[in-house]
């Protein structure tokens, strides 16, 4: 599933009402989910930010930037915080699954939308600019006065909307707000280690000590090590300590846990020690992820181990429990947005076999397919970790490692269709019970069972092939991971074939009810099958061998 995320300012801060009723627009569209509203008073402008998948929340865009432009009025609008229309600003970023491509397409979209139907000027920024990056502060330069007589030509809309103003819609990377913490309260010792961190850099200095200046009387910097930060130190009283205060605008090009362990080699060179980080506000998943495998590495560790335990690593290495509890669940963009662990595969497997074993039609054998599938590939995670660690198998580390990573990554894919298999069965029961009174309601039934149909036909379809993934990983590690963890394996293999054959007749049972020639998926069908039990055999024999 794509996720964005959406972070409009709108040019209102202290009315809650006007407030809430551009908020309010944001969260009647369906699918999109309303994280946090920040209004501040003084700068009279609140930042709201927003997720989903990329179509609704392009249609949740527009529908805030169209409250906002009947409510705000910016003739009379005032506050501390540069701002140029009633929507100042609206960015997307991408999020798990989805492409700064993506977001590129929906500003640009959005923007001529607009344009077009609001008849507000709009200027593109960032990526989304299309003679490359073009920064906001360039965009909003002059302020909502300049607009009537500015010479630049916005990319969409007409050049002038004296109510609404003008709206920047862009596209870039997410923005994390982190602080570093110090065993000191000198602020100006976190400034001079944000200087020698983030990409601005350090004033030179001439030989006399004072500041370098060029022909324009601008200071001269030497760059710091990591471009797209942004960093400053202070000191915060309630901490009793400094903070270097750090902004990455890109976490892609410049790591959190790199930026991280810099902080702590310029401390260690001003004799003082790091003691532990803060993340204000949300953080991307794959940013405490990459910093999880990164410090795993460093102890030697495997990577190939549960999403869980790679993101445990990034909280403890990087000290993000040290002023506050640092609760997965509430401060990972992607965790906040979706339950995890809700539905079928959220219970406690008690739980789950009592659903199983009650007389309701789902869950049922479909979802047990994909439990033996996730099974599958939890025991060759097993086996390679086990083996990663084994004394004498040095030569398999990195390939235990990348099969543990693998296993991992297939478990996972499993457990989501535990749920998804129930799901496809409950489309088929919902599109069945639609009423079929006239024509039109009888043609939409129709199609809304065949459309039903063909899902419930596809998830068991997906299982048993993946088992094939499940299978072929089981017979790599039945042969080259740990000798003692060979039973382990042996039962990988057996779970494997029991999700295939599961899958296989949940296939089967469905493919007869299909409209029209199901001769290609009937053919994936058999190719899985085959595979699946030539592979089962196969790691039988193997482990008949060792045993």
């Amino acid at each position: 599933m794509k996720l964005i995320e959406c972070v409009p300012n709108f040019s209102e801060g202290r009315d809650r009402h006007v407030i809430r009723k551009i908020t309010d627009a944001v969260e009647r569209v369906e699918g999109v989910q309303l994280l946090d509203v920040d209004p501040g008073a003084a700068t009279n402008r609140t930042v709201v930010t927003f997720i989903g998948p990329p179509e609704a929340v392009e249609e949740a865009a527009f529908s805030a930037i169209k409250r906002a432009s009947e409510l705000i009025d910016m003739r009379t609008h005032h506050g501390e915080h540069p701002r140029m229309g009633a929507t100042d600003v609206c960015p997307f970023v991408p999020l798990e699954g989805a492409s700064m491509d993506d977001c590129i397409e929906i500003a640009r979209r959005l923007g001529e939308r607009v344009g077009r139907e609001l008849a507000i000027p709009v200027f593109l920024y960032e990526h989304a600019a299309p003679e490359g990056r073009r920064s906001l502060a360039d965009v909003r330069r002059g302020e909502y006065e300049s607009l009537q007589h500015r010479a630049q030509t916005p990319d969409f809309g007409p050049a002038y909307n004296a109510s609404a103003g003008a709206t920047a819609i862009g596209a870039r990377q997410f923005l994390i707000a982190y602080n570093v913490n110090l065993n000191t309260k000198d602020r100006r010792l976190a400034h001079r280690i944000a200087q020698a961190v983030r990409e601005l850099g350090t004033p030179r200095r001439n030989e006399d000590g004072t500041v370098q200046k060029n022909a324009n009387e601008q200071t001269v910097f030497d760059p710091g090590r990591f471009k797209e930060v942004k960093g400053v130190g202070w000191y915060i009283d309630e901490y009793r300590r400094a903070q270097v205060s750090l902004n990455l605008t890109d976490f892609s090009e410049s790591p959190l846990h790199l930026v991280f362990d810099a902080c702590r080699k310029e401390a260690a060179k001003l004799g003082l020690r790091v003691t532990g980080s803060e993340l204000i506000g949300l953080v991307p998943r794959r940013a405490l992820l990459a910093a999880g495998d990164h410090y795993l590495a460093a102890q030697g560790a495997t990577t190939g181990v549960p999403e869980t335990e790679r993101i445990q690593a990034a909280i403890l290495s990087l000290g993000l429990n040290e002023l506050a509890p640092f609760d997965p669940n509430a401060k990972i963009i992607e965790y906040a947005f979706v339950d995890r662990h809700g539905g079928l595969a959220g219970l406690p497997i008690s739980s789950f076999v009592d659903e199983l074993s009650i007389d309701t039609p789902a869950p049922g054998g479909g979802s047990a397919a994909a439990l033996a599938g996730a099974l599958s590939a939890a025991l060759t995670a097993m086996v390679a970790s086990l083996a990663h660690a084994k004394k004498g198998l040095e030569s398999e580390r990195r390939a235990m490692q990348e099969l543990g990573i693998t296993a991992q990554e297939l478990k996972d894919w499993f457990v989501s269709a535990i749920d998804r298999d129930t799901d496809a069965f409950n489309a088929v029961l919902t599109a069945r019970r639609l009423p079929r009174s006239t024509p039109a309601e009888i043609e939409s039934r129709r199609a809304a069972i065949a459309s039903a149909d063909l899902g419930a036909t596809l998830v068991p379809l997906e299982v048993l092939e993946r088992s094939v993934d499940a299978l072929e990983l089981v017979l790599t590690a039945a042969k080259t991971g740990n000798p003692t963890s060979v039973t382990d394996a042996g039962v990988g293999g057996w779970c494997g074939l029991a999700a295939a054959e599961g899958a296989s007749m949940n296939v089967r049972v469905n493919l007869s009810g299909l409209e029209g020639d199901q001769t290609a998926l009937l053919q994936r069908h058999d190719t899985a099958l085959r595979k699946a039990r030539h592979l089962a055999a196969e790691i039988t024999r193997s482990v008949d061998e060792l045993l």
